[in-house]
C-alpha cells in the first residue's frame, strides 16, 4: 500500500514553559500543505528494510519510519517483517516533519496491511513515544498543537493559501535549537487566539500581522541567510513570512498566484529548494 506524506508549517509557533524532564511546552498552529513524500509499506519475511531515493537519508534505526516501524511490530506483537520505499520530496531537517510525516505515514500503512485496525487516537499515542510532530501528522489538516505536540485541538480547514517555500542549502537540529533557546529572551509571543479568528474569516492580512515563530530567536541569529529570504519575500510581494518550525526554510503567504510565481522564479535563481505549494486538509 502507497500513501502520500504530507510537510507542515507552522502558522505560529510559541514556546510557555518547559517541563522538569527539559520538555519544552509549546502552543503552536499548524498546517498541512500540498508538498509530500510518498511512502509504500509492503510485508516481508522478518526485518524491517527501508530504501529511499535519496542516498543521504539513513535508512537505519536512526530513522523516524524504521522507528515507528519498530514501535507498530512490537506494539501489536507481528512476528513477520517490513519493507518500506520512501520517494522523497520534502526537504531534510528543514522544520518541515519530513522525518515525522514519514513515520505517521509507516505507522498508519502497517495498521491497514497487517489488519491491525487500531482506532487513529491509538496510532497517535503510539507516535508520540518516537516523535513531537508524528501525532499531528497522522491527523493532519489545520490544528492547535500543545503540551509537547500530543495535545491537538482540530481547527477549521484553512485550505487554498498560496505559499512559496524556501529551504535554504543547510539543515539545522531541532534539538539544538530548543536547547539554546532563552525563555527569558523571548519579547514578542504570537496571537494564537486572534490568528485562529482570521484563518476562520481568511483574514490573510490579520494572520500575517500576528504570526510569528519564537525560535527564530536562535535559528535567525546563527543563520542570518533566513532574515534575508523573508525580507525578500516580503519585497517580492508576500504579505507575511515567517520561518517554519525550528527551521531554516521560510515560507511566504501570497494573496494571487501571479505574485507568488514571480516571488518562486526569483528565489529559484539563488536557491535550489524552492516550492509552490498550498494549504490543504488532511489529504491521504
Amino acid at each position: 500500500m502507497k500513501i502520500k506524506a504530507y510537510a507542515k508549517v507552522n502558522i505560529s509557533l510559541d514556546v510557555i514553559g518547559k517541563r522538569q524532564d527539559g520538555y519544552h511546552l509549546l502552543e503552536m498552529i499548524m498546517q498541512t500543505i500540498d508538498l509530500y513524500d510518498f511512502v509504500e509499506v509492503a510485508k516481508s519475511e522478518k526485518g524491517i528494510e527501508i530504501v529511499c531515493n535519496k542516498s543521504y537519508v539513513p535508512t537505519d534505526e536512526r530513522n523516524l519510519a524504521y522507528k515507528a516501524a519498530r514501535l507498530f511490530l512490537d506494539n501489536y506483537n507481528i512476528k513477520s517483517g517490513v519493507k518500506i520505499d520512501i520517494f522523497k520530496n520534502i526537504p531534510v531537517s528543514a522544520g518541515m516533519a519530513g522525518g515525522s510525516t514519514n513515520a505517521a505515514a509507516v505507522l498508519k500503512l502497517m495498521n491497514k496491511v497487517f489488519e491491525v485496525n487500531a482506532p487513529i487516537k491509538e496510532l497517535m499515542r503510539l507516535g508520540i513515544k518516537i516523535g513531537a510532530d508524528i501525532p499531528y501528522c497522522i491527523l493532519g489538516g489545520t490544528a492547535l498543537c500543545k503540551g509537547i505536540g500530543e495535545n491537538i485541538t482540530e481547527l477549521e480547514p484553512f485550505n487554498n493559501c498560496i505559499l512559496v517555500i524556501v529551504k535554504p542549502s543547510f539543515g539545522v537540529s531541532t534539538k539544538e535549537v530548543y536547547g539554546d533557546l532563552n525563555l527569558e529572551l523571548i519579547r514578542k509571543h504570537p496571537k494564537t487566539e486572534v490568528i485562529i479568528n482570521a484563518m476562520k474569516r481568511n483574514d490573510l492580512n490579520s494572520i500575517c500581522r500576528n504570526m510569528r515563530n519564537v525560535l527564530e530567536n536562535v535559528t535567525i541569529n546563527k543563520h542570518r541567510v533566513i532574515k534575508s529570504i523573508k525580507v525578500d519575500m516580503l519585497e517580492l510581494g508576500a504579505i507575511g513570512s515567517l520561518m517554519s518550525g525550528s527551521g531554516p526554510t521560510v515560507f511566504g503567504i501570497f494573496g494571487d498566484m501571479l505574485t507568488a510565481q514571480r516571488c518562486y522564479d526569483t528565489m529559484k535563481d539563488k536557491y535550489r529548494d524552492v516550492y509552490i505549494t498550498r494549504t490543504i486538509s488532511s489529504g491521504s
